[in-house]
């Protein structure tokens, strides 16, 4: 329960933290912009955005870009706004699974827990197979490489193994290089949009408001054929919705940043706002820059490459694509430390096997290693047995969004009666109202996450919950304790209060 190093009583991140019963663990050395630059590193519109892109340009075309990636956003952004009010009453790491267990109880924090950690896991494999297939498409024909499943294992599994050992080294290597994910997807961002503006045939921007059915053969595939454009539409969404996640990641670094009760909700809202913002113009760009947009729909998945190889210089384009790439990467590490830090949150409470080794702090570098290492293992493992791109994504999504669902509900019914104390970033009573729009969203969500060529991802979801139904009532109800509350926060209080004493004293 000690702290490692000797601590500021009267810092404010310390009080807040011992108030609920946790100890000063992990090395508190992120300042506010490191905490935004690693959600906006995990959501990196470089990588889902491009990634993902079929799924809106080969659905409806140019209008699943300039009207849908504003409406999915949008109900990204009421996520956003409520877990920012949540995160600054309750900075801690491991957020949903605390703000859940707190605001809802122990059952439903459980339950929070195992869908954002399956989540974290899930959207780590995404991320990594989604740069597998860009390298292909980017690199595959001067390299003379053809997909397969040997290769895509042994590169997701490489660029696994890397990500996790620079997140097992500190915290401090991975602020820094999310710092530079964070101004190079930016930069890269920028660069593509002005590329594709500059070599574009011409603007027509009445694309960005025209709706095409593209299902089928006319969308290479993507979504099956289908004459409701409305459905269409909504799985269009699923584009910036997935892009537009990860947020969560500036909760689970919260005891490892600094004036946390307000860098943290300004971590979530900036960089979904930011995210939105950037995404937009450049994929509207890049949809003004397409030569032909029934052609582009009919490419299927390979629409990017297809588009940047007819409109810009070859050199240009192989230095965006190795851009684009480097970006990608960090994305993965980003998404590696926030899951490892919802594991060892997790763990800490003692909500999972093993949780005596994958709570504990390395001595040397104050990270919690081991869990780092299982999620890297677990997320490499699921896609090996997963290896569709669009499933993975579509239980990523769900499970993501499920698990930013429940505490939200969990505040919806506890604001004003037992959750009276907000921290210093809150909508006010309006947080009833978003809370009730964000839950209605997790229904949409849902329901468009499992529709064909995806629907594998139901029996996913149901198999879980079944499995996690089974696990609680039969055992993990009468064993699983939960954060501390009442006299055990007290306990915990005075068992920190006297390694602290011992730490100051010691010369």
């Amino acid at each position: 329960m000690s702290s490692p190093t000797h601590p500021n009583l009267d810092d404010e991140d310390l009080k807040v933290l011992h108030s609920m019963g946790y100890a000063q663990e992990l090395a508190r050395n992120m300042k506010g912009f490191q905490n935004f630059a690693i959600s906006f590193s995990i959501i990196c519109i470089l990588s889902g955005g491009i990634n993902s892109l079929g799924q809106g340009i080969s659905g409806l075309g140019g209008g699943a870009i300039g009207v849908g990636w504003i409406v999915g956003c949008a109900l990204t952004l009421l996520f956003a706004l409520c877990m920012a009010q949540i995160g600054s009453a309750y900075p801690t790491a491991g957020g949903l699974y605390h703000w859940g267990s707190i605001l809802g109880g122990r059952g439903f924090g459980w339950l929070t827990a195992w869908l954002n950690l399956l989540g974290l896991v899930t959207v780590l494999g995404a991320i990594n197979v989604g740069t597998y297939n860009y390298f292909i498409g980017a690199f595959g024909p001067m390299l003379g490489l053809e997909t397969s499943f040997g290769l895509q294992a042994a590169f997701v599994a490489g660029i696994t193994l890397l990500q996790a050992i620079v997140n097992h080294v500190g915290i401090r290597a991975t602020a820094r290089l999310t710092d530079l994910s964070g101004y190079l997807i930016f930069a890269v961002a920028v660069g593509l949009t002005v590329a594709l503006l500059a070599y574009a045939p011409q603007w027509d921007f009445s694309r960005l408001v025209t709706f095409k059915n593209y299902s089928g053969p006319a969308g290479g595939d993507v979504w099956p054929a289908t004459d409701n454009m409305l459905l269409l539409f909504g799985l269009g969404l699923l584009l910036p919705i997935y892009t537009v996640t990860g947020f969560d990641a500036s909760a689970h670094t919260a005891e490892e940043t600094q004036n946390a009760a307000r860098a943290v909700p300004k971590g979530i809202i900036n960089s979904v706002i930011w995210s939105a913002l950037f995404g937009w113009l450049m994929l509207s760009a890049f949809v003004l820059a397409i030569p032909d947009m029934d052609k582009a729909a009919a490419s299927g998945w390979n629409v990017f490459f297809d588009t940047l190889g007819a409109v810009l210089p070859a050199g240009l384009k192989t230095v965006l694509y190795v851009l684009i790439l480097v970006c990608q990467l960090l994305c993965g590490l980003a998404t590696v430390t926030s899951a490892s830090r919802m594991i060892f949150a997790f763990a800490r409470d003692g909500g999972l096997p093993a949780s005596a080794q994958l709570k504990r702090i390395h001595p040397r570098f104050r990270t919690p290693v081991a869990a780092i290492w299982t999620a890297a293992i677990i997320s490499l493992l699921f896609t090996l047995y997963t290896p569709a791109y669009t499933t993975i994504v579509s239980v990523t999504v769900i499970f993501i969004f499920l698990s930013y669902g429940l505490p939200i509900a969990a505040g919806v019914r506890a604001y004003g009666s037992s959750w009276t104390t907000m921290g210093p970033w809150s909508m006010g009573p309006m947080f009833r109202v978003v809370g009730v729009l964000a839950v209605l969203a997790v229904l949409i969500v849902f329901f468009l996450g499992v529709q064909p060529p995806n629907d594998n991802a139901l029996p996913i979801t149901l198999a879980f919950l079944a499995l996690t139904a089974v696990v609680w009532f039969g055992f993990e109800r009468r064993r699983f304790q939960g954060p501390p509350v009442g006299d055990e926060v007290l306990r915990r209080q005075a068992e920190i209060a006297a390694a602290e004493r011992a730490l100051q004293a010691t010369p």
